[in-house]
């Protein structure tokens, strides 16, 4: 069957659902990663019901269309682009909050919805879900629970996997299936639910899921910010307030460029030289005496520390966090990477990029979720193509975490970008098995073909 053909007969069993203008082909290529797929989709479904996706599905695997999952594109692996002969399924426009019951602390939700929207609407019942990545005013629950997502709350709040019961799953031949459950404890059968979570489509399309909530924190948070003369030495404080015993709600870190960045991008007054900002957040009732003891041990480490005074000054230090993606696009080309190490090896880490950026002539700009030890090192140039030092550099970083017993990413994914390294981590046993298990639930291998496994 011919492309037109195909598109056609797309078009007339989801009448206009089916997008097939140049922009919207064109948009599905590419997510945030700066990647982008060879080539523009068939055409982009916008799918609106559970219907049309299990429609979509059933067409693809009729025709042996390949099908390519997609959220609000947020995605920085290249998990969700999609390229020549593909159709784009996009459940941005599924958004939909099915069911909130306070008494189980249990929400039910379409994929669409989005972190901020869910949470805005979670709070008028007291509630919130607490997987809080940075791009939470863009990123879908659908895409978190795809890449497995983490965010800045996680050290102390948990991951997308820790937030979600159950998962309701369309399968590459269009049948639909619960997995999981409503209850907090349930162990019947394998768990198919926390294997579809980090899957990056390629297993199914999950068109509902029912998360865990918690109540609001009660109490007010307190804000710490504190800057050091190296960013070794802020990481140094950081694994300091971890062995303290302190369980701060948040812990971030940014170093000398990230930080100069995003104070440049916001019109703020451009920080010392050289310096490296740890910003710390305690909160629930004991907030002030966590916040005090955190400082005490920043200051002990080296730190020049302050305590935010009011609301506002708290708001200001996370937005200068929250902006260094933006601000990183203002440097250049950025390749965002994803590495997480023991939170005990993030100074050797750090040392490790240190190294990297010496050895390939580099600046690399990097923020940590210090409280976790997962790292974003930024790779910066010039033009669309990653040029190949950029690659040789980054090779060297994804081996250097793996060495300091750490993983090739803690909530990005694998996507397109590091498929070429899996193996590297998995052992080529754990590799072909995983390949297998993902051929059990797509036969065909329709779903997202080429991301996660190389071959």
């Amino acid at each position: 069957m011919t492309a037109p053909d195909v598109v056609a007969r797309l078009v007339a069993e989801l009448g206009d659902r089916v997008d097939v203008s140049d922009a919207g082909r064109a948009a599905a290529r590419a997510d945030k990663s700066g990647q982008a797929a060879s080539g523009s989709a068939l055409a982009v479904v916008h799918a609106r019901t559970v219907e049309d996706v299990q429609a979509t599905m059933r067409f693809a695997s009729a025709t042996g269309t390949p099908v390519v999952p997609r959220g609000a594109g947020t995605g920085l692996a290249g998990g969700a682009n999609t390229g020549a002969g593909e159709i784009g399924l996009s459940l941005r426009s599924m958004d939909r909050i099915l069911e909130v019951r306070p008494d189980d602390l249990i929400a039910v939700v379409e994929p669409g919805i989005l972190n901020g929207q869910l949470n805005a609407a979670l709070a008028q019942h007291g509630l919130w879900w607490a997987p809080d990545p940075a791009s939470r005013d863009i990123s879908t629950v659908g895409g978190n629970i795809a890449t497995g997502a983490g965010g800045l709350l996680c050290a102390k709040y948990g991951v997308v996997r820790d937030a979600v019961l159950g998962l309701d799953l369309v399968l590459a031949d269009g049948r639909l299936m619960s997995l999981g459950h409503r209850t907090v404890k349930g162990v019947t059968g394998l768990d198919l639910t926390s294997l579809v979570i980090g899957s990056e489509g390629i297993l199914g399309v999950v068109v509902a899921a029912t998360l865990k909530l918690r109540r609001l924190v009660p109490g007010e948070a307190r804000t710490i910010a504190a800057t050091f003369t190296d960013v070794r030495s802020a990481a140094v404080a950081a694994s300091a307030v971890t062995a303290a015993g302190i369980q701060p709600a948040i812990m971030e870190l940014m170093d000398a460029t990230s930080l100069a960045a995003s104070h440049r991008l916001l019109g703020l007054s451009a920080p010392t030289p050289g310096a490296s900002q740890l910003t710390v957040q305690t909160d629930g009732p004991g907030a002030t005496a966590e916040a005090e003891a955190v400082v005490a041990v920043l200051a002990a480490s080296g730190g020049t520390v302050r305590l935010a005074a009011d609301d506002a000054e708290a708001q200001q230090l996370w937005t200068v966090r929250r902006s260094m993606h933006p601000a990183m696009e203002t440097l250049g080309t950025a390749l965002i990477e994803d590495v997480s190490v023991p939170r005990s090896a993030l100074p050797a880490m750090f040392d490790e990029i240190a190294r990297i950026e010496e050895r390939f002539g580099l600046t690399i700009p990097t923020v940590c979720h210090a409280g976790d030890g997962n790292l974003h090192p930024n790779f910066i140039f010039d033009g669309d193509e990653v040029p190949e030092v950029i690659w040789e550099a980054a090779e060297d970083l994804f081996r250097s975490a793996l060495r300091l017993g750490g993983t090739l990413t803690g909530e990005h994914g694998v996507g397109v970008l590091k498929r070429r390294w899996l193996a590297d981590e998995l052992g080529d046993d754990q590799w072909e098995l995983q390949r297998r298990i993902a051929r059990v639930f797509d036969p065909a291998g329709i779903l997202n073909p080429g991301k996660v496994f190389a071959s």
